[in-house]
């Protein structure tokens, strides 16, 4: 297998081998203990599944598995995250342009190896495994083999790192368990560096006619995911309800209120890219990807 710089598929060692000792040492820390995750660390009020009628009326089981799957796809996106993070640091630290620059990065390489470590602990092995088939994920991957600095530098810099700054702290203030809350709010400082440097990194002026098409293209297909609302909550109650019929869809979509849900991280992301970029954002914004879809329109 051709490693790729997300890593995504990159195997783990077996628990025995003495590479975990060193990694530890340069950790400063013991191999990370699993955590019980005897609850779902978000609750159904934080997914909006107190408003859902399938939800509200399924077995308590069923309800505790629902919160389970939701929660699991949380943490197993963060993960991955933070793996595919610390091979994009790594390969900034290539591209670098000054001897600063490759300094920031190789730290910043080490934020994501940390925050991958201590994520690790909430998850259990088969868990670290899983994830690449996540669209957006797949959406992710590809742009990470790119050598275009300002492309990577505009879209996981300064869009998703952004971004993600708010969906941790999200992750945070709605955990219910103590320790992966405080794990989420540590994390906020240096994602608020990623993200800093990217804005500071990013020159408008040089970047070309090829950039800015890929850029808008990129962007277009992560707003288009944005815009359908709380699709991996649907999934989570499909893998525990079974299929859902597309009425079903609607209705639960409409009861998760995904035109709000929705309009509010796109605001979020809007306000991300303007500033920056303003050329960019009036591109989407005549594609209308700025708007949420109608329940309908979004299978």
């Amino acid at each position: 297998m051709t490693p790729t710089v997300a890593g995504l598929g990159l195997p783990a060692l077996d628990p025995t081998h003495k590479l975990h000792r060193v990694l530890a040492s340069a950790l400063g820390s013991k191999p990370a203990t699993k955590a019980v995750r005897a609850a779902p660390p978000w609750d159904a009020t934080f997914f909006g599944l107190d408003k859902s009628t399938v939800f509200q009326t399924a077995t308590t089981d069923e309800q505790t598995r629902i919160l389970q799957q939701a929660s699991q796809d949380l943490l197993v996106e963060a993960y991955c995250l933070e793996k595919a993070g610390m091979g994009y640091m790594a390969k900034m630290t290539l591209l670098a342009e000054t001897t600063e620059e490759r300094m920031t990065y190789a730290l910043f390489s080490a934020d994501e190896c940390t925050h991958l470590a201590q994520l690790s602990a909430f998850l259990t092995e088969a868990e670290t495994q899983r994830g690449a088939d996540d669209a957006f994920l797949q959406l992710l991957m590809p742009l990470l083999e790119t050598s275009d600095r300002s492309l990577l530098l505009f879209v996981i810099q300064v869009v998703l790192e952004g971004w993600g700054l708010s969906h941790y702290r999200t992750l945070s203030q709605g955990c219910r368990q103590p320790a992966l809350a405080d794990l989420f709010r540590s994390f906020l400082q240096a994602e608020a560096r990623h993200h800093g440097a990217g804005v500071t990194l990013f020159d408008p002026t040089r970047l070309s006619t090829t950039s800015h098409t890929a850029i808008i293209d990129i962007l277009a297909d992560f707003l288009q995911m944005v815009r359908r609302g709380p699709q991996r909550v649907v999934h989570a109650i499909a893998q525990v309800k079974g299929d859902l019929t597309l009425t079903q869809r609607l209705h639960l979509l409409t009861e998760l209120e995904t035109e709000i849900h929705s309009a509010t991280r796109l605001a979020t992301l809007r306000s991300l890219i303007a500033p920056i970029a303003p050329s960019v954002a009036e591109t989407l914004d005549r594609h209308e990807l700025f708007s949420p879809l109608s329940p309908m329109d979004c299978f």
